[in-house]
């Protein structure tokens, strides 16, 4: 009876900004991936997380799932973010077959198993099991975690350059006071997500 399972990590980033995108990740680690760099990614430095960012794209099996405001608005955030998660964990699986080779594991997606930070799992083709705080206890979500949030601090450093006045690169589109303020006063960006008050 074959024993090797591969357990795949799925979170996203950005569910309670009141722009931009929700991002997510989904990564399998590698047997001999070095867990000690990882950690829930609101526990790690910017430099930190940008270290171990680097690692898991280079070591390990991962996906990028990017939804964006309008589609947020259109069919709400929960499920934005588990669409998210599916589209990370799909193409996730583009690559499974030369990764599982490269690091001499059976590329039987059979094995897969998924665990989901939160309270429910999203539609992925393999059995997945929520777990909340799954980014503070799982080395593979906690990879997750990292990847999804980097990739969305990114996307909202480059939105700063279009819309200077909003100051997306200092609060990421979050609710801070500041970006309520601005909203008010000369009205939401063209990326603001418009089902979310302010």
């Amino acid at each position: 009876m074959n024993t090797i399972s591969l357990s795949c990590g799925l979170d996203e980033a950005g569910r309670g900004p009141l722009a931009g995108p929700v991002t997510a990740g989904a990564v399998i680690l590698a047997p001999d991936f070095p867990v000690e760099v990882l950690n829930d990614s609101k526990a790690l430095s910017p430099k930190k997380r940008a270290a171990a960012e680097k690692i898991i794209k280079e070591q390990a099996l991962w996906g990028l799932g990017i939804v964006d405001h309008e589609t947020i608005d259109r069919m709400n955030i929960l499920n934005a973010s588990m669409y998210a998660m599916k589209l990370a964990f799909d193409m996730m699986l583009l690559r499974f077959d030369s990764w599982c080779a490269s690091h001499n594991l059976p590329a039987d997606r059979s094995l897969i198993t998924a665990i989901a930070d939160g309270n429910k799992a999203p539609p992925v083709s393999c059995p997945c099991r929520p777990e909340v705080k799954a980014d503070a206890r799982f080395p593979e979500v906690m990879a997750a975690s990292i990847i999804a949030k980097e990739e969305r601090d990114r996307i909202m450093i480059a939105y700063d350059k279009d819309y200077p006045e909003y100051g997306y690169a200092r609060h990421k589109g979050y609710p801070t006071p500041a970006h309520k303020k601005i909203c008010r006063e000369i009205g939401p960006s063209p990326i603001q997500r418009l089902s979310f008050s302010y």
